[in-house]
């Protein structure tokens, strides 16, 4: 018999395209994404700011960073996308990048191709479109194929009646994936955003930055793109894609909270000397930089993983969900508390960090769920 191979590791380093995507997109949100700017929009109506949305989207091409280059995308994959979102995360950017050019694009290519299909991929790819997948904000990978929203076929198609809460980019979104059950099979249908008896409804989020809403669905006309056979498995692969991508978000966010933290303990002065040099605040920080160095590991990983097709995907995803978002939390809550009053003041941006971290340790599956995930997929018998 031959020596068994070992399997092969994913390098968990950034590349130099990588490095430059970074640099971009920095100091695009350096311009136009400041804190101060983002605080001034929550107090609105307007969530998303669709300036930088379109400079992000278009102008610098990155709604289509997953799209192959015949639909008009960059034929980017997993690894860039994950950069961008640990810059947005940084920035607590007020674009649906997640919900568009993650989840409703990787629904869209896990689909069989069709004219639907390929022709809403390249309005996602040129940035005129935006994009959902139309199920519940805290839906996992691996939950049960969403029974809200039934179909009904007439002679021009598809008609879909129900409703679904907590959706990403409800409010705005031009394409809705759609699943749906038509006569008791799992379908994932398209919808147009203007479509006649389609509802929208805002509703009050957490984190006014990535707000959801409500769709309500009254005989919708839909175009099929995924059938029984395949509905479920593109529905969860997009699932995965976002999940396992949220993980950067959420090492973004707690960067940022971290940096933030540090530079306030170098300049703020009590008895005569910088508070970052007593020794309590030390270790504190110290510890959160180990706690980031390690989800920086996991959610590369992730990312690496999906990028390979590697068959460590699932576990490297749930892995990922199980550690980052409580990271996220944990470096968003000292980040105020170390501001110590002004950290509680609205005037003060740590609570878009702590706000963007807690949404987001409900997004696509809480860390307990992942742990439950992770623990079936390796094998750990249940605690007793």
């Amino acid at each position: 018999m031959g020596a068994r191979s070992e399997p092969r590791i994913p390098s968990l380093l950034y590349g130099e395209i990588e490095e430059e995507l970074r640099a971009t997109l920095g100091e695009l949100l350096h311009d136009r994404c400041a804190w101060h700017d983002v605080l001034a929009r929550v107090d609105t109506d307007e969530a998303y700011d669709e300036g930088l949305w379109k400079a992000v989207a278009a102008e610098l091409g990155l709604a289509g960073l997953l799209i192959p280059e015949e639909y008009g995308g960059a034929g980017a994959g997993p690894r860039e996308v994950a950069v961008a979102l640990e810059e947005l995360g940084r920035a607590v950017a007020p674009v649906p990048f997640l919900a568009s050019a993650v989840l409703a694009t990787q629904a869209l290519l896990a689909s069989p191709a069709s004219a639907a299909r390929d022709a809403a991929l390249r309005a996602l790819a040129d940035g005129t479109r935006t994009g959902t997948l139309a199920v519940t904000a805290n839906t996992w990978p691996g939950a049960g194929f969403p029974l809200s929203v039934t179909g009904s076929p007439d002679a021009d198609g598809l008609l879909l009646t129900g409703a679904v809460t907590g959706v990403l980019a409800a409010d705005r979104a031009d394409l809705l994936v759609v699943p749906a059950l038509v006569d008791g099979e799992r379908q994932l249908t398209l919808v147009a955003g203007d479509a006649a008896h389609l509802v929208r409804r805002s509703v009050t989020s957490l984190d006014a930055t990535r707000p959801v809403g409500e769709l309500t669905l009254d005989q919708v006309r839909a175009v099929v793109v995924a059938g029984p056979d395949t509905a479920q498995e593109a529905l969860g692969q997009a699932l995965r894609y976002g999940a396992a991508l949220l993980a950067s978000e959420q090492l973004g966010v707690a960067q940022r909270a971290l940096d933030e933290a540090v530079s306030y303990l170098k300049v703020r002065h009590q008895f005569g000397r910088p508070i970052g040099s007593f020794q309590a605040l030390r270790h504190r920080a110290a510890d959160l930089w180990s706690d980031i160095a390690a989800a920086r590991a996991a959610a590369r990983y992730a990312a690496a993983c999906l990028a390979e097709g590697s068959p460590d995907a699932a576990v490297a995803t749930a892995l990922a969900q199980a550690y980052c978002g409580d990271v996220a939390v944990r470096a968003a809550e000292e980040c105020v508390q170390m501001h110590g009053g002004i950290g509680f003041t609205w005037e003060h941006p740590a609570h878009l960090y702590l706000k963007r971290a807690m949404s987001s340790a409900l997004l696509l599956g809480t860390a307990d769920r992942h742990r439950s995930t992770l623990a079936t997929l390796v094998d750990l018998p249940p605690s007793i």
